[in-house]
């Protein structure tokens, strides 16, 4: 009879937990950063130098970058079924699909807190020559419809817990540029005034993704780092568009350890959002839109279609009262587009096959 009684102070001690981080979360929110973008089609690598040689062995580095941010791909040379060889062939017609390129100054902090400075090559590279390449080495696509991932890191190193420690500044960089480089757009919650976060770190310590999604946080990665002798041992906790997942990332330096975990995120993220490479390639689809009132109704309804990742064109087949036809060409298989615009809401699917609503 004991135990019982343990379960239900733990239930609430949660509970309370849950409604105290929920009371303060809008404040942590409004703290927030606004919603960072992803430049799908554009790379870049550190270089020596600004010299001809330097560039011509970047700018495959930077494609690269590219491929993996459009595919979810962590490495390209190891995905199955594609020859290495071939890859560091097409990868070497880089500077032909250049549209433009230059050098940016970064400084890079180091664990001991000073800063090393890097030159980085940036490239912007031709979107129809990209994709055209992206199909021939039939690399999936994930989709470019990409939700921001919320990250808290809670860290114990055996004498005290903390939410973002200053002095891990740097490790925080290691999990940004894994994200930034895989193209999956993050956000750090900010403080308060005080210095205070609006989420209780026991909360946070537990990995309650659930409770912070429940609570109007969605999308969100609950790492808790711990320090187990001379290793670090990393607890991912993640909740993102509905589906789960929980591991752990080990290394005697932290940096390591957070990277890590964050590829395995992008990794789970990409595979679960990406279509594959048999369900690429061109495809038509016919479909009609009703609530469209007016002009203006009718050029937000074409400029969202137009967005749509999966769609190459938009016809207008004809137009009726409070509606629209088109007809779409699709560079995948018809599902994909109901599932890319299922996340966005703008156009609500009826009960017909093909018909959907545009909302106001």
């Amino acid at each position: 009879m004991i135990r019982p009684v343990f379960q239900y102070a733990a239930m609430i001690l949660k509970l309370a937990l849950i409604l105290f981080s929920s009371s303060l979360l809008h404040d942590v929110m409004a703290q927030a950063p606004s919603t960072p973008s992803v430049s799908l089609y554009t790379g870049e690598t550190p270089v020596a130098d600004q010299s001809a040689k330097e560039l011509e062995r970047g700018m495959p580095l930077a494609l690269a970058e590219v491929l993996h941010k459009l595919s979810g791909i962590r490495n390209l040379e190891e995905q199955p079924g594609l020859d290495p060889e071939a890859v560091k062939a097409r990868l070497g017609e880089a500077r032909s699909m250049a549209v433009t390129f230059y050098y940016r100054n970064r400084n890079v902090l180091l664990p001991d807190g000073t800063t090393t400075p890097e030159l980085r090559m940036v490239a912007e590279f031709s979107r129809a020559a990209v994709d055209r390449l992206a199909q021939e080495l039939q690399l999936p696509l994930w989709k470019p419809e990409r939700k921001p991932l919320t990250v808290w890191l809670v860290v114990d190193d055996g004498t005290e817990r903390a939410i973002f420690p200053i002095e891990l500044e740097y490790a925080w960089g290691a999990m940004e540029s894994v994200a930034q480089t895989r193209g999956l757009p993050l956000v750090r919650p900010q403080p308060g005034p005080e210095g205070q976060y609006g989420v209780d770190e026991q909360l946070l310590w537990g990995g309650y993704t659930e409770e912070l999604t429940a609570a109007g946080m969605t999308d969100v990665l609950v790492i808790a780092a711990r320090r187990e002798g001379p290793e670090w041992n990393a607890r991912m906790n993640l909740e993102y568009q509905g589906k789960s997942w929980t591991w752990r990332s080990r290394d005697i330096a932290i940096e390591t350890a957070l990277a890590e975990g964050m590829h395995m995120a992008v990794t789970e993220i990409a595979n679960a959002h990406s279509i594959a490479a048999a369900d690429r390639g061109s495809s038509s689809l016919e479909i009609t839109v009703t609530g469209v009132q007016n002009a203006s109704d009718y050029a937000r309804c074409l400029a969202y279609l137009e967005k749509v990742s999966v769609v190459e064109s938009v016809r207008v087949r004809r137009a009726g009262p409070g509606r629209v036809y088109f007809e779409l060409g699709l560079n995948a298989l018809p599902e994909h587009f109901s599932d890319a615009v299922a996340e966005d809401g703008v156009l609500v699917p009826l009960a017909t096959d093909g018909e959907y609503s545009l909302q106001p």
